[in-house]
C-alpha cells in the first residue's frame, strides 16, 4: 500500500498529455521569431534551382555544337546574308497574297512596331509595303530596314497556315510477303546474334549457352561448334578479306578466330564489363566494339592495340556500325541517343536526340548513303552525313530489339513480344506484320526476336530468337500483286517527329 503522501503526490502530477501540450508551447515560443515563418515562405526560387539543375544534366552535354558543325553552320549563315543582299529583292505586298490568305487576315488587328503601345503583340500576319510607297498603317517610311534588310520574309503572313500544293506522299513499291521456311534447334540458350559470311555458303549463331555455331545456309545443317567464352555471345562478324570470324561477349572478351583452324587467334583486351555489339570497318584493317562500359573501342585487328576509344555516351553502347564514308562509325545508345563519329579526329559529328527511349539497334541500307535506329515503339530513318531526320516507321507496338534491310528496300524489325514487320523503305508503309511462331515446348513469353540479319541475295532473312531456335524466311514465291494487293491510302497528315 501507497503511503498518503505518495498518494498525494500521484494526485497532484499532470497528466502526459498536458505535460506534452505544455513542451510543444513552450518550444514554439522560444524559436518561433526565427523559424515561424519558414512553412510559409515562397518557394519560387527551389523550384527554380531544381529546374534549372535538371535542364543542366539532361542537355549539357548536347549544349553546344562541335567546332567543325559550328563551323560550318555559321559559314552557311554569312553566304545566305550575302545572296539576300545582293538579290535585293522587292518586298511582298498586298497584290502578292492570295484571296484566301488575305481573308483570314482581314480580322487581325494592325499592332505598330516595336517601342510603340502594341509592343509585345505578334506581327506574324501584319502585311508591308514596297520600299518608298505607303502601305498598311504602322509600317511607314521610318520604320527602319523595311526595304534593305537581309530578311526578306520578315513581316510576311505566316506560311504554316498554307497548306503545300506540291508536297505528294511517296506511294510505296509492292513486296512480296514473307512466310517461315525453316526451324533449325541446336542452341540451348537464347541466340543472340547471327552473322552471314560473305560467300553466302554459311552463316554463324551466338546464343546463352556461351557456343558459337556455324550452319550450312542451303540445307540448315551443323557444320561446327566454337568453345571459348565464358558468358552469353553477343556479337559476330565475319570478315570480307581475311579468314576471321570475330565474336564479344557478355565476358568482356572480344576473340579473333582463324577459320583454317578454328581456334582463337587474338584477344582484344580492354572493355571494362559486358560488350554487346562490334562492327567490322569495309576498308580499314579496324574492329570497332561497344558494351555495358558505354564506349565504343577501336582496335588494331592485327596488332590487337586499342587506337582509340569513343566516349561521350551516358548508358551502355547497345549497338555499333561501320561504314566507309563519313560518319564512318554510328553507335546507337541505352542513353536515347544516336552519334555520328569522325574516325578521324575521334570526335562525334552529330548527336541525335529524337529518341525517347533506349535506343537497341541500328541498320544501314546496303546501297543508299541512309540508316535506321530502333527503340521502343520507334524507328526513325536518318539521312547520311550529317544525320538529318527523314522519317518515323510507324505501327510498331514492341521494344525493337533488332533491324535489318536488304537491297530491294525492305526494312524488318524484331520485337520482344514476338512482333515481326516488314516496311517499305523509301515510303516508312508497314506491308506485313505478324507474330513470330514459339517452338512447341517452350513458353508462350519466349516469342522474342533477338537478332536479324538478310543474306548476302537479300532473299532469306534468319531471325535468332528466345525460345532457343533459329528461323529462316523467305518470300512467297506465289504472291502477286492481285493476290495479295497493296492496302495504301495516301494522306497527308504530318507525321509524329
Amino acid at each position: 500500500m501507497p503511503s498518503p503522501i505518495e498518494a498525494q503526490a500521484a494526485l497532484e502530477l499532470p497528466s502526459a498529455e498536458k505535460l506534452v501540450s505544455e513542451s510543444a508551447k513552450r518550444t514554439r515560443q522560444i524559436f518561433a521569431s526565427d523559424y515561424g515563418s519558414a512553412l510559409v515562405l515562397d518557394d519560387t526560387a527551389s523550384q527554380k534551382l531544381h529546374l534549372t539543375t535538371k535542364v543542366r544534366l539532361e542537355y549539357e552535354d548536347v549544349r553546344q555544337l562541335p567546332s567543325a558543325l559550328a563551323a560550318k553552320q555559321a559559314g552557311a549563315a554569312a553566304t545566305t546574308a550575302s545572296k539576300r543582299r545582293k538579290a535585293n529583292k522587292p518586298i511582298a505586298t498586298e497584290d502578292d497574297i492570295s484571296p484566301a490568305m488575305m481573308k483570314m487576315i482581314e480580322d487581325v488587328p494592325v499592332t505598330n512596331p516595336r517601342g510603340a503601345a502594341g509592343a509585345n503583340e505578334s506581327m506574324a500576319l501584319t502585311l508591308r509595303s514596297k520600299p518608298g510607297v505607303g502601305g498598311l498603317p504602322g509600317v511607314g517610311a521610318g520604320n527602319a530596314g523595311v526595304g534593305a534588310g537581309p530578311s526578306v520574309q520578315k513581316g510576311m503572313p505566316s506560311s504554316s497556315l498554307v497548306r503545300r500544293q506540291n508536297v505528294q506522299p511517296i506511294k510505296p513499291q509492292w513486296h512480296a510477303p514473307w512466310k517461315l521456311m525453316r526451324v533449325i534447334s541446336g542452341h540451348l540458350g537464347w541466340v543472340r546474334s547471327v552473322a552471314v559470311e560473305p560467300g553466302n555458303q554459311w552463316f554463324c549463331t551466338g546464343a546463352g549457352d556461351r557456343t558459337i555455331k556455324i550452319w550450312d545456309l542451303a540445307s540448315g545443317n551443323l557444320r561446327l561448334t566454337l568453345t571459348g567464352h565464358i558468358s552469353t555471345v553477343r556479337g559476330l562478324a565475319v570478315s570480307p578479306r581475311h579468314p576471321y570470324l570475330f565474336s564479344c561477349g557478355e565476358d568482356k572478351m572480344v576473340k579473333c578466330w582463324d577459320l583454317e583452324s578454328n581456334r582463337v587467334i587474338r584477344h582484344y583486351h580492354g572493355h571494362l564489363s559486358g560488350v554487346y555489339s562490334l562492327s567490322l570497318h569495309p576498308i580499314l584493317d579496324v574492329l570497332v566494339t561497344s558494351g555495358r562500359d558505354g564506349v565504343a573501342r577501336i582496335w588494331d585487328m592485327r596488332t590487337r592495340t586499342n587506337v582509340m576509344v569513343l566516349s561521350g555516351h551516358q548508358g551502355t553502347v547497345s549497338d555499333v556500325k561501320c561504314q566507309d564514308a563519313d560518319p564512318q562509325v554510328i553507335t546507337g545508345s541505352m542513353d536515347s541517343t544516336v552519334r555520328l563519329w569522325d574516325l578521324t579526329a575521334g570526335k562525334s559529328m552529330a548527336v541525335l536526340t529524337h529518341h525517347k527511349k533506349s535506343v537497341r539497334s541500328l541498320t544501314i541500307h546496303p546501297k543508299e548513303f541512309t540508316f535506321a535506329s530502333g527503340s521502343a515503339q520507334s524507328i526513325k530513318q536518318w539521312k547520311c552525313p550529317e544525320g538529318a531526320f527523314m522519317q518515323n516507321f510507324e505501327g510498331v507496338n514492341g521494344i525493337v530489339n533488332t533491324l535489318s534491310v536488304n537491297e530491294d528496300d525492305i526494312l524488318f524489325s524484331g520485337s520482344d513480344n514476338g512482333e515481326m514487320c516488314f516496311f517499305d523503305w523509301k515510303s516508312g508503309y508497314k506491308f506485313q506484320t505478324m507474330e513470330t511462331t514459339a517452338q512447341p515446348g517452350s513458353l508462350d513469353a519466349e516469342q522474342g526476336v533477338f537478332c536479324s540479319t538478310f543474306d548476302k541475295t537479300g532473299l532469306r532473312l534468319i531471325t535468332g530468337e528466345a525460345d532457343k531456335t533459329i528461323k529462316v524466311w523467305k518470300q512467297d514465291d506465289g504472291a502477286t500483286e492481285e493476290t495479295h494487293p497493296l492496302d495504301w491510302k495516301p494522306s497527308l497528315r504530318q507525321r509524329k517527329y
